[in-house]
């Protein structure tokens, strides 16, 4: 089977999400050098993805405690154009500030003002998503009806970046609506499934109440959506398309 960017694109997507689901001592940093082995092997169009496969095997190496490792997949993704300097503020990156070896690998990348403005909407989305995720657990405890919520997913960015790195961190954000999204559709099956259950051991159900919930979560369901979808990113006017330095080390607060 030859290769594309597209199955590739999957490959790495569902590596991410295996990695969300199973946590950083799975199977997962197998798939990361999979994708970054394949990748390579497609010149210049694949080269986001073995960015985005260092970067990953770099974060995987932070929560570690491995910071050569860490350095070293950080360099090589920064070769192969990784951009997102967002990223690069999360905690596990925060400790490695002060390596000299990751300032100058940092110091390499390269990014524009749209797609810093994307990079910070996307990490920000993925907090939104989480919490979200949180919010509808509680919201569907005691639900009598026996259907199932979605979580709202909102619309991937399609414009043009400038810089590797947007693509990555699209995907990334893509495995972390899809991971939380199976987490929901676990516990929403297990309640309905429960619902069903106690409804056919005793003849005693509230049928009105179950209607009732029914109704208010397809509501709540449909405003989450539009909310979501109002949420979708919009391109700031005159945002610059230089390839300018990242803002320095430290100077970026990573979106809550």
């Amino acid at each position: 089977m030859i290769d594309t960017v597209e199955a590739l694109t999957v490959r790495l997507h569902d590596t991410l999400v295996a990695l969300l689901t199973d946590g950083p001592g799975g199977a997962g940093a197998g798939g990361l050098h999979e994708v970054v082995a394949r990748a390579s092997a497609l010149g210049p169009d694949g080269a986001w993805l073995v960015a985005a496969g260092h970067a990953g095997l770099g974060g995987l190496a932070c929560v570690r405690g491995l910071p050569d490792q860490a350095v070293h997949h950080l360099d090589a993704a920064v070769t192969a154009g990784y951009s997102d300097c967002v990223a690069l503020h999360t905690p596990p990156w925060r400790a490695l500030h002060a390596d000299p070896r990751f300032r100058v690998a940092y110091g390499r990348m390269r990014v524009t003002q749209a797609d810093f403005d994307e990079l910070l909407w996307l990490h920000r989305e993925m907090n939104l998503m989480a919490s979200e995720a949180r919010t509808a657990s509680v919201d569907n405890v005691g639900r009598l009806d026996f259907g199932v919520s979605l979580l709202p997913r909102v619309p991937l960015p399609t414009r043009e970046p400038q810089t590797a790195g947007v693509l990555a961190t699209r995907v990334e954000l893509a495995a972390v609506q899809t991971a939380l999204q199976q987490a929901a559709l676990k516990a929403e099956f297990q309640r309905s499934s429960g619902n069903v259950a106690l409804d056919l051991v005793d003849g005693t159900w509230d049928h009105d109440r179950a209607r009732r919930d029914a109704w208010d979560a397809d509501d709540l369901d449909a405003r989450r959506q539009r909310a979501a979808e109002a949420r979708a990113f919009t391109a700031r006017p005159g945002a610059g398309t230089t390839l300018l330095p990242c803002p320095p080390p430290g100077s970026i607060t990573y979106p809550a």
